[in-house]
């Protein structure tokens, strides 16, 4: 069989496969609302299977937040931290913003800091502590 034949059919495949694709397309307009609405049922199906089914919407409007707080060029699903604390209920489940420690640095002389800082200056770190 000729290549030319064979390369021929690749792209009868390909345009059939785009057409095929393209008549699937679901288009959100960009009201905010719908846009997250959609986002949630997205979640929502992806957690039905899941041991949290009976909890979906609880974590996908915290997945959904924690996803629309990352930079919408970056999208790095790894900036998304999950600390897992034992005991509780799982609707004590909440989303922080920012950077999250699960207890105070201690040092010597640590009693004797100011506990309330007013006006102060914040880094802004890309590294893991």
């Amino acid at each position: 069989m000729n290549p030319q034949i064979i390369g021929r059919g690749y792209k009868q495949a390909l345009e059939f496969c785009l057409n095929a694709l393209n008549s699937l397309v679901i288009s959100i307009n960009d009201d905010p609302k719908e846009r997250r609405n959609m986002l949630i049922r997205c979640a929502e199906t992806a957690l039905n299977s899941k041991l949290l089914s009976s909890y979906k919407h609880f974590f996908a409007e915290i997945v959904v937040s924690a996803v629309e707080k990352l930079d919408t060029n970056l999208l790095d699903k790894e900036l998304i931290g999950i600390k897992e604390v034992t005991g509780g209920s799982i609707n004590d489940s909440f989303l922080v913003s920012g950077v999250a420690f699960k207890k105070t640095f201690s040092y010597a002389g640590f009693e004797q800091q100011p506990k309330q800082f007013t006006n102060p200056k914040i880094i802004i770190l890309k590294i893991e502590l």
